[in-house]
């Protein structure tokens, strides 16, 4: 009975195992994911050399671009996670062209600024974390604050007189979000915090702010000269969404959808 010969694992090739090296190298920890196997079908199936380099750069490009999402993602520090892929059209009292049009980041890319304005409850930060989500899907850079970040970032800062760089770095984004303004007491580093976040964004970056009342209502929860320079600035080049109806969370949960059954 003769012995039966097996074939050499393609990973035991040292031709492969060089390629593989050498893309550790050169950093490529995507397209080294594959080579083996990629190689191993280019060989059994007789690819053009030309089809190989583009398999393992198109596996590299696209393992990198995911890569950047993930990073921009996790950067952007949003609240749930939620996208458009939850976004319920009937249940928004926003005119489907006015979400059509914010879809779009045309807006973003004029660096002008949205702001949604309403109860609670009625969608705001669900409509600014799926926008802030499609620009990152768009290759933008995205930066999710609350007014308590803001106030917590001055008063960290203002030891070493370095707010004004802490600030630059905090708006150095292609779009910024903050949520749930009028939620809470504003404190006075938040005001100023604020101000300076609006100022420093003012025709540079897009802003976007969800707010349980009007901004001509901003000197309710802040000084009143801080709150007329911020909003002079906040208007200018803004698009105002006013959301209005009960709270979708709480029809939810009165009609018996705001959890799941128990197995």
């Amino acid at each position: 009975m003769s012995a039966t010969v097996l074939a050499p694992s393609p990973l035991s090739d040292p031709a492969v195992e060089n390629v593989i090296a050498l893309m550790r190298t050169t950093r490529m920890p995507h397209a080294r994911a594959v080579v083996a196997d990629v190689l191993a079908t280019a060989k059994a199936q007789r690819w053009d050399p030309t089809e190989v380099v583009r398999v393992l750069l198109e596996a590299e490009a696209t393992g990198r671009n995911a890569s950047m999402l993930a990073t921009r993602r996790k950067r952007a520090g949003f609240p749930t996670g939620k996208t458009f892929d939850v976004w319920d059209e009937a249940l928004s009292t926003l005119p489907a062209a006015t979400t059509s049009f914010l879809r779009t980041l045309e807006w973003v890319r004029r660096r002008e600024n949205l702001i949604a304005c309403g109860p609670s409850g009625t969608g705001k930060t669900l409509l600014l974390e799926a926008l802030g989500q499609q620009a990152i899907d768009q290759g933008m850079s995205v930066s999710w604050l609350s007014m308590e970040d803001l106030g917590a970032l001055v008063r960290r800062h203002r030891i070493d007189d370095s707010v004004n760089k802490a600030i630059t770095r905090a708006t150095n984004v292609d779009l910024i979000c903050i949520d749930d303004i009028g939620l809470l007491p504003v404190s006075a580093d938040a005001a100023e915090g604020f101000y300076r976040v609006v100022e420093a964004s003012y025709e540079k970056r897009a802003l976007a702010i969800s707010s349980n009342i009007h901004p001509s209502g901003f000197d309710e929860l802040m000084p009143k000269t801080i709150a007329t320079a911020t909003v002079d600035r906040l208007l200018h080049h803004a698009h105002l969404c006013q959301t209005s109806g009960e709270s979708v969370r709480l029809m939810q949960a009165q009609n018996g959808k705001g959890t799941r059954p128990m197995n």
